[in-house]
């Protein structure tokens, strides 16, 4: 009967032992690299089960359970996309998904891109679903979002979203005295302006602060950008702008028309936001290109006519 015993209780330990050897530590049955996504929550026993069905396991759901349980760290298990390699053992896959790296992609969305660009970046995202939506002008807050594979486009668009009213309303009560805008909507209208003016991050409260005074004194702002939006929807013109362009007085118009735009003209990034709400305190109320990429500024029309004479006769000397 002992004898008996102590046979049943080898061969327990020799199936035990092969358990460990095989189906924990031995290699697993896929040939080539495969991933595998977690979402958030998921515990070993689900996991087990979503391994089996993948066959990226030997073992049962069960065995997993107990291997994981008896054998495996004591980590949480991580949520994101993970890469198993090629033969990698059920040990190695736990090992994965509790210490590695989930894999990473990224969509990036530059300041100063209008949304009808923005929607073409995130349709040729890959590994995304569904439609992109077309964002509102000025919604989105430029930056470098990651995704995960399976995401939807549009719950990517909703956190580029959240990430601009997030940041807005951080931003608008550090507003200082100098600022003329009225409203959070005001001041990203403004920002994508100054994001179109300049693209020289040195001068964006200086092109702020020109803009702010031309509002309080009741003056056009004269933004080209704001003639050619909605020809172009925030898309480049191509050509130069027509006399009958910059004279229609539509609610983008600024050499048309008083005051802000209807709205936004692209989406301005966080720099452009802080400058409008605190502005350079300067009394200039014009500025032209300098030929070196930036601007120089004027306090009158005599100067600035001059700046102007000098910036064409740059263009003829090029040949422009």
């Amino acid at each position: 009967m002992i004898r008996r015993f102590l046979l049943v209780l080898l061969i327990l330990a020799g199936a035990a032992a092969a358990f460990v050897a095989y189906g924990w530590w031995g290699n697993g049955p896929t040939e080539e690299e495969t991933g595998i996504i977690v979402t958030e929550g998921t515990g070993i026993g689900a996991l087990g089960q979503q391994l089996a069905e993948n066959d990226q396991i030997k073992l049962s759901p069960s065995l997993w359970r107990l291997g994981a349980r008896v054998l495996g760290g004591n980590e949480p298990i991580q949520a994101g996309e993970f890469t198993i390699p090629p033969g990698a053992s059920a040990a190695q896959i736990l090992d994965i998904l509790q210490n590695g790296k989930a894999v990473q992609r990224f969509v990036t969305i530059p300041e100063g891109m209008p949304s009808v660009l923005v929607q073409e970046r995130i349709d040729a995202a890959i590994l995304l679903e569904g439609d992109t939506p077309l964002p509102e002008e000025g919604s989105l807050l430029p930056d470098t979002y990651s995704y995960q594979r399976g995401e939807t486009r549009a719950e990517l668009v909703e956190r580029m979203q959240a990430a601009m009213d997030e940041a807005i309303a951080e931003l608008w009560p550090q507003r200082s005295e100098n600022a003329v805008v009225t409203s959070p909507r005001e001041a990203i209208i403004l920002a994508s302006i100054v994001e179109k003016e300049t693209a020289q991050a040195d001068e964006r409260r200086m092109v702020a602060g020109v803009l702010s005074n031309r509002i309080r004194q009741g003056m056009m702002l004269g933004a080209d950008a704001t003639t050619i939006y909605p020809i172009t929807q925030g898309r480049p013109l191509g050509r130069q702008i027509r006399r009958s362009e910059l004279d229609d007085p539509n609610p983008y118009n600024t050499r048309a028309i008083t005051g802000l735009p209807v709205g936004p003209i692209t989406n301005p990034g966080i720099e452009s936001i802080r400058a409008v709400l605190d502005p350079a305190d300067t009394e200039a109320l014009y500025y032209v290109a300098d030929g070196t990429g930036g601007h120089v500024f004027a306090r009158t029309l005599e100067e600035h006519n001059e700046n102007v004479r000098r910036w064409r006769a740059i263009r003829a000397e090029r040949g422009i």
